[in-house]
């Protein structure tokens, strides 16, 4: 018994060691020229949103407007004026079935899950809602800003507007109502599978924008959160009451 409680206690140590050694070598340091913003110096807020299981992006619905018509990133143009009458666009990505058919956790499919997971050239679709008050909307999920550079915010955008599919008129392509409030799913680009999820489409956002991140830690929301507050300054909001 002791035997094999040492061979186990091993084999727990090698993979913690293993797991350990992986994010050290796969983290992304960020970029001190774009991130975080001098003191005093005009900055973005974003907010980011997660529910145990999945997470979102949400940007202020103005300056996406703004910055999208002076860059002419056309899918954002066309998404800020679609969702012109609220303040935040609430943005996620992920498989196109696992998304549209799982809207709570309680809804989760095993199999559903391992295709998603595990098969590969899975579709994904882009999730964005209009937001009034982020606290009421997400008020039983977690939430957490971030302050930007405004060239980080830049670069963050235009990754967002290159992840929309366009349809044959250039537009981005609307599939139809989304799961919560006023929501849109549209069709995006990349593929979802274990080494590429909901939160390292995040974690690849951020990372655009110069923020340090880790692809391994992103693997689940809780990872991704943990390692933007240590590194990063990721600030918890308070939860309404």
């Amino acid at each position: 018994m002791r035997r094999l409680a040492r061979r186990l206690g091993l084999v727990l140590a090698t993979i913690l060691g293993a797991l350990v050694i992986a994010i050290v070598v796969t983290a992304r340091p960020g970029d001190a020229t774009l991130y975080p913003p001098a003191a005093g110096a005009p900055s973005v807020q974003i907010l980011i949103t997660h529910n145990g299981w999945h997470a979102g992006v949400l940007l202020p619905r103005g300056a996406v407007a703004e910055l999208a018509g002076r860059r002419g990133y056309g899918a954002l143009i066309a998404v800020a004026a679609r969702f012109a009458d609220y303040r935040w666009l609430e943005i996620g990505w992920g498989d196109e079935g696992f998304y549209r058919e799982v809207p709570t956790p309680g809804s989760l499919k095993l199999g559903l899950a391992l295709r998603a997971l595990f098969r590969p050239g899975n579709p994904t679709v882009l999730h964005v809602v209009g937001i009034l008050d982020p606290h009421v909307a997400f008020a039983s999920a977690h939430l957490a800003a971030l302050n930007l550079t405004e060239t980080g915010f830049d670069r963050l955008v235009a990754k967002v507007d290159a992840t929309f599919a366009r349809d044959d008129n250039g537009r981005p392509a609307d599939l139809g109502p989304g799961l919560y409030g006023p929501s849109l799913f549209y069709r995006a680009i990349g593929n979802f599978h274990i080494l590429h999820v909901c939160n390292h489409w995040i974690a690849d956002l951020l990372d655009a924008a110069g923020v340090p991140t880790s692809p391994v830690l992103a693997l689940m929301p809780q990872g991704l959160f943990l390692d933007l507050s240590l590194r990063s300054g990721l600030t918890a909001l308070p939860q309404s009451p």
